[in-house]
């Protein structure tokens, strides 16, 4: 008995804290901060549309950037949320960017619509991915790095809604820095890829969030 007294006294001895996981509100809080500073400085290097007071003062200009705004922000959440194994008790909370992507459909459709006749086409197009792509990837990689570290079952759904957020900073970036108002070449060359690359979250939630 003396001796498994011993080895229990041992075994707490050696144990290291652990430290407890923030509240999903502050990590996502911290995660759009992160983000917020990140878009600042990639805006400042890089400049805003010459014609971005014209451009705010189109209505469906502002709603798009505020939508995809809050798809950020719901995303971020989700994710924060995704991380812990029980959701932390919020699952209605998890689901908030599918009803705000449904939104943002809805304003982009309007805005397609009000689009008559159509703005012109710019010349490029791929580069316009390619771009979000670039500006996507460290936010990308915080969001995997600070999910790595908790405890998520939910490995596919956070990892597609974690690129949904990191993407959306891409977006956000890119509409506030091109001079464009072709909302086909948006919906093209924007926001399909980022649906696409979402699917492609589903595989790296599996393979770098899974414990």
């Amino acid at each position: 008995m003396r001796d498994f007294e011993l080895l229990v006294a041992e075994l707490a001895n050696d144990a290291s804290a652990i430290e407890p996981a923030p509240h999903p509100f502050l990590l996502s809080l911290k995660l759009i901060g992160i983000a917020g500073v990140y878009l600042t400085i990639a805006l400042a290097l890089s400049g805003v549309r010459s014609d971005w007071v014209r451009a705010f003062g189109q209505p469906w200009f502002v709603a798009e950037i505020v939508a995809l705004l809050m798809i950020f922000i719901t995303a971020s959440l989700s994710a924060a949320l995704l991380s812990f194994p029980d959701l932390h008790q919020k699952r209605g909370l998890v689901f908030a960017p599918l009803w705000v992507f449904a939104l943002f459909m809805i304003v982009v459709s309007l805005a397609w619509i009000a689009d008559d006749p159509p703005a012109a086409l710019p010349e490029h197009s791929f580069q316009c991915t390619s771009c979000i792509i670039l500006v996507a990837l460290l936010p990308t990689g915080w969001t995997f790095y600070t999910l790595r570290k908790l405890a998520s079952t939910h490995h596919q759904w956070a990892g597609s809604v974690a690129l949904l957020s990191a993407f959306s900073v891409g977006a956000l970036w890119l509409r506030l820095q091109e001079l464009n108002d072709s909302i086909v070449h948006v919906v093209e060359w924007h926001y399909l890829p980022i649906l696409a690359f979402c699917l492609v979250g589903l595989w790296m939630g599996r393979w770098l969030l899974k414990w």
